[in-house]
């Protein structure tokens, strides 16, 4: 307790404040160490090195930053809509995750102010800005925890800049999508769709494999063809990042 407070004491006495007080009203808690997050902000390009000839920049945090805001994203959906099925909600969390939507939401909390970047390219839809939200995630979740984290992201980030209701009532055919983005861009999709051959009381009876330019893009299975084929194709826009762009 009494070092907690020596550290605070210090943050107010130093030039630091106004990143800590940042910091503390974008989240909502007390950040713990500051260092997480002034690491959050360094892309690549601008990378130092520590003490031990390791790179600092948030390449590791925007890693960690993605597969927590993914979990999270993925449990609010799961008990939000406990009726729909999963490429629904895999879709769904497609949309709330995608590239160019974090990057937004850098530029919406301010994060933009604070990016050190050594490229010259840099714009308002460069991935940096994404990065940089990804691995601000991730800074939250080493310095606070999970639950804060979770805290977070829906009362800051869900309830103030998703639209549930639209994203529910925007175009849930995958296989048009897919088929749609192919076209766009001179790319060769094709379903084959069959008897599923694995057998089981857990098992749908049709398999659909779907296949970009001859790759396997993504599988799935449904009680019949136009749903097994729904589902291949929903995980084919999630695996190419591509649900964002139709």
């Amino acid at each position: 307790m009494l070092r907690d407070l020596r550290y605070r004491i210090k943050l107010f006495s130093s030039q630091r404040k106004e990143f800590y007080s940042f910091i503390k009203e974008t989240i909502g808690f007390s950040p713990l160490k500051l260092r997480l997050y002034d690491q959050a902000f360094i892309h690549k390009s601008a990378s130092a090195t520590d003490l031990m000839g390791h790179p600092v920049n948030n390449e590791r945090l925007e890693y960690l930053g993605d597969a927590v805001l993914g979990a999270i994203v993925a449990d609010f959906l799961y008990n939000r809509f406990p009726r729909k099925d999963e490429g629904f909600l895999t879709q769904m969390r497609s949309r709330i995750v995608n590239r160019s939507f974090v990057s937004q939401l850098t530029f919406k909390l301010g994060l933009n102010h604070f990016v050190t970047s050594n490229t010259n390219s840099i714009n308002e839809s460069s991935r940096i800005f994404g990065d940089v939200f990804e691995a601000f995630m991730g800074a939250v979740y080493l310095d606070l925890g999970y639950l804060r984290t979770k805290e977070f992201v829906i009362k800051k980030i869900l309830s103030a800049f998703v639209d549930f209701q639209a994203l529910e009532r925007s175009d849930n055919n995958f296989k048009s999508q897919l088929i749609e983005w192919g076209q766009k861009n001179k790319r060769d999709v094709q379903f084959d769709t069959e008897k599923n051959p694995l057998t089981g009381s857990d098992k749908a009876p049709f398999l659909s494999i779907v296949r970009i330019d001859g790759q396997i893009a993504g599988k799935g299975e449904g009680y019949s063809k136009k749903e097994a084929q729904q589902n291949s194709a929903c995980k084919a826009l999630v695996n190419f990042d591509i649900s964002d762009i139709l």
